[in-house]
């Protein structure tokens, strides 16, 4: 085969200097930009043969323009980024990297939930205020305190990284309900439908791919089941939660807390209403971006080109 055009679409997220590019320039001719915007897309892959993205989106009108694209390689595990069928349409091979995170997102879930029962970051910011040392009392608190043991965990999606989270729960001495469209036998957790598992929850955390059957599904028919006392947690999709019901629901003091890695627009909004509703916990998504986590992305990556290349492509989605 031909030296093959490999074009980094927004390569700094992956690897903003820590990493090397030095296995991927071995497999073909190497551009890399760090970010690309939406109007430069076309310009900059009209003579890649493999494009590597991460969340750069490829529209069926984008694929349209890309006459020599013959693979692209999704640096990450979902790929809504791609029009699958578009790129099928025009023969066009697309692969992501499954469970790279698993341990790095799971981690990060529960640095969230415990962030949201114990406020660790909070209290400490309380010490460095000078309020422990104007308190009448050895001990100081500003939130209560809630202890896990004997609490329900429901974890919406039990693939790899659901899993993981529900063993780290039961590490906890928690209870784990799961639902997945896939009933799990081999895991001793139970499984529940979605009203269920939102109604006797203490902790509900998100761990399901978007789809378009999915999108935004939880709103506020979901949220007013939850317990006042409850949590959400999100490290997946920000599109799985609509947003403005969530608000509603911690400003009206309804649910108990919200701990998110991910938002529908990224980076968000100013006028987010999650940003300003009380009790709300953000992280910049960042549960993935571990250097090990990150180092397995390139990793499999580089597998997927090279088995590309071999004419044998491996961990297709499309």
């Amino acid at each position: 085969m031909n030296l093959m055009n490999i074009v980094v679409i927004d390569g700094y997220t992956l690897n903003p200097g820590d990493l090397s590019w030095e296995d991927t320039a071995s497999l073909g001719q190497l551009t890399l930009y760090d970010r690309t915007p939406t109007e430069l897309i076309v310009q900059r892959c009209k003579d890649a043969d493999i494009v590597l993205s991460n969340k750069v989106p490829f529209t069926g009108a984008t694929l349209a323009q890309l006459p020599r694209l013959k693979m692209i390689a999704v640096t990450a595990t979902g790929y809504n980024i791609i029009d699958i069928d578009a790129a099928r349409d025009k023969g066009i091979v697309v692969c992501n990297v499954p469970a790279y995170g698993t341990a790095s997102v799971a981690q990060h879930a529960f640095a969230l939930l415990l962030e949201l029962t114990n406020r660790v970051g909070q209290h400490a910011r309380s010490v460095s205020e000078g309020k422990w040392l104007r308190s009448e009392d050895w001990c100081f608190t500003e939130r209560p305190i809630i202890e896990l043991e004997g609490k329900v965990i429901g974890i919406v999606g039990y693939g790899n990284i659901g899993q993981r989270v529900g063993l780290i729960a039961q590490s906890f001495g928690m209870k784990v309900i799961y639902y997945s469209p896939m009933i799990k036998p081999w895991t001793p957790d139970e499984p529940a439908d979605l009203p269920t598992l939102f109604s006797t929850s203490d902790a509900v955390t998100l761990h399901c791919p978007l789809t378009p059957t999915n999108h935004e599904f939880v709103n506020k028919d979901l949220l007013k089941l939850m317990k006042p006392s409850s949590f959400l947690i999100n490290t997946a999709r920000g599109q799985l939660i609509q947003e403005q019901d969530l608000a509603d629901a911690l400003n009206e003091g309804r649910l108990g807390g919200a701990a998110l890695d991910v938002l529908s627009k990224e980076p968000p909004a100013a006028d987010n209403p999650l940003l300003t509703a009380r009790n709300c916990i953000i992280t910049p998504h960042n549960a993935w971006i571990s250097r090990e986590a990150r180092t397995r992305i390139m990793e499999v990556t580089m597998a997927n080109v090279r088995a590309f290349l071999e004419g044998q492509p491996i961990n297709r989605v499309g």
